[in-house]
């Protein structure tokens, strides 16, 4: 869909029912990332909002969920976990052609590569240590105290997910992995067993976060299309892959000098994160796995991102060469699990 073709009288009567708007006309822009859900910036005047949707097209079970996106944001309102604010969600489809939310637009910086080579090495030392405060934030929220005690099913959280996202691969596969062939028969095999339960992100990447515009912290989180109620270690592992794949694998830092850039080691972050979330460390066998199951997923996310290039109804212009990555994820997750093994 054209950007232009958003910016309809529709759209523009809805929304001045919901948000406060100044004299002026409507203009839409389409935002960068949300590889997913498109998501566009609204302009009336000096005011500005966020409109994320579902793409159009044929959609995987279950993906593009922006009306559980637009619950959890709402619900987690004066939690302290720092999320934009929310006006509406419509699924009526004649507006812009899927179901989408409004939601805030958070002014503030993004960064895409974790060694944030834009900051100083106090600053990125801050940064970190912010992003893991906000990640145990996270998991300490009553979820039932916020109205979520349905949003997931409590229990087996790791392999439903594995069962969930074999699901998905298969039904976005376009070659063979061998590799993600292992890594699904062997997880299933030695899925963790912990009933812990938490408001997990699903996707809680460095990108996913905007920094305020001078300080070293985050203000918004944003990308909830894939969040529910999980084991935190899931959402940890996922974020911690940062500092097992590259640059060139997948917006990684391994192989970087992290104290010469002021960023702490993947067991100290760990170990800091532990301490804020209120947990006794982790089992490192455990984690292993943890971190081999997000691998897992992002391959599984990856091949769904290349299913959708083929198709032409992907949300971003390099889908194609983003997929292409689910093969070496893959074979990553693979060589850690015999190590494992090993």
């Amino acid at each position: 869909m054209r950007t232009d073709a958003l910016a309809t009288p529709s759209l523009d009567r809805y929304l001045r029912g919901i948000v406060p708007v100044a004299d002026a006309p409507l203009t839409v822009e389409p935002l960068a990332g949300g590889q997913s859900n498109p998501t566009f910036r609204l302009r009336f005047g000096s005011a500005s909002y966020v409109l994320r949707k579902q793409p159009t097209g044929e959609l995987l079970p279950s993906a593009h969920a922006v009306d559980r996106e637009y619950r959890v944001l709402t619900a987690l309102a004066g939690s302290g976990v720092p999320v934009p604010r929310t006006y509406g969600y419509c699924d009526d489809r004649s507006i812009v052609g899927t179901p989408f939310f409004v939601m805030d637009f958070a002014a503030g910086r993004q960064f895409f590569d974790p060694a944030l080579p834009e900051l100083d090495p106090r600053q990125r030392r801050a940064l970190w240590d912010d992003i893991n405060a906000t990640l145990a934030k996270l998991h300490r929220v009553d979820y039932a105290a916020i109205g979520l005690a349905d949003y997931g099913r409590p229990g087996n959280y790791f392999e439903r997910q594995v069962a969930r996202w074999t699901k998905q691969y298969r039904a976005a596969e376009t070659e063979r992995i061998d590799a993600m062939d292992r890594l699904i028969e062997w997880l299933p095999r030695h899925v963790l067993q912990s009933d812990d339960s938490a408001i997990v992100h699903g996707d809680f990447r460095l990108d996913n976060l905007i920094v305020h515009p001078t300080e070293p912290r985050v203000i918004a989180i944003l990308d909830w299309e894939l969040s529910t109620l999980g084991h935190p270690l899931a959402d940890l592992s996922y974020h911690a892959m940062a500092w097992r794949l590259t640059w060139a694998q997948f917006r990684g830092m391994a192989g970087r000098d992290l104290a010469a850039l002021g960023i702490p080691g993947e067991a100290d972050y760990v170990a800091t994160y532990c301490r804020r979330a209120g947990r006794d460390g982790i089992d490192p066998v455990a984690w292993e796995f943890c971190v081999a199951f997000s691998m897992f997923r992002l391959t599984a996310i990856l091949q769904g991102i290349a299913k959708r290039a083929l198709q032409g109804n992907s949300a971003d212009a390099n889908a194609a060469a983003v997929g292409a990555r689910a093969r070496t994820i893959a074979e990553v997750a693979w060589r850690q699990v015999e190590q494992i093994a090993g």
